[in-house]
């Protein structure tokens, strides 16, 4: 499990194409101080499994299906990316329950002066966000400023634009998402009590 609260602002060295499975090593001093074999490490939001490490350095196999859901599908060396160890127990629960499974992807499309920063939100998505709730972008946990049925905004302070990639965001570009997985639960436990066609079209009471 993960926070949201990246750590360091690692580097894309080398992808290794193969069949079924894709290998990334990353440069991320800090997160691979104490990294070893098995352990997991959030890629821009991704959980990945670390498969070895070599000096400042970390290896992880990313498979076909991961690749498909996330912005990881393409990414070359040189790309800059968030990452944030597992959290230890007994660790400070900075952010919200972060799992690193990813929902799907959005984009960046506007930051305004104020930090308020936008972002498309496919629909299958939206009805789990809500004003004032959670959800992580790139592995980063944030706060919901603003939200309608294809995009959503949050309000980011200057640290987080300066220690995360949310502030080199180019409009257009494509970020991970993971809604708050509460909300999915919560949809699950009261389908039952819902008609089938308000559980598959994501309608709540608004949209009735």
């Amino acid at each position: 499990m993960f926070t949201g609260i990246v750590e360091e602002l690692g580097e894309v060295t080398r992808v290794e194409p193969g069949e079924g499975v894709t290998r990334l090593t990353v440069r991320g001093p800090l997160v691979t101080e104490d990294a070893g074999h098995g352990d997991s490490i959030a890629v821009n939001g991704v959980c990945l499994t670390v498969v070895d490490t070599s000096g400042d350095e970390f290896t992880v196999d990313v498979v076909a299906e991961t690749l498909k859901r996330t912005s990881l599908d393409g990414v070359e060396p040189g790309r800059r990316v968030n990452l944030e160890r597992a959290m230890a127990a007994g660790g400070r629960f900075g952010g919200h329950v972060v799992q690193g499974h990813v929902d799907g992807t959005g984009t960046f499309l506007s930051r305004d002066p104020d930090g308020l920063t936008r972002f498309a939100c496919p629909p299958e998505l939206s009805r789990y966000v809500v004003e004032k709730g959670s959800i992580a972008v790139d592995g980063v946990s944030l706060t919901v400023a603003e939200v309608s049925r294809e995009e959503f905004a949050v309000a980011l302070i200057p640290t987080t634009l300066r220690a995360t990639m949310l502030g080199r965001n180019e409009p257009g570009d494509a970020v991970n998402l993971e809604v708050d997985v509460l909300a999915k639960y919560v949809e699950k436990l009261a389908a039952v009590h819902l008609p089938p066609a308000a559980v598959e079209n994501g309608e709540g009471e608004e949209d009735r």
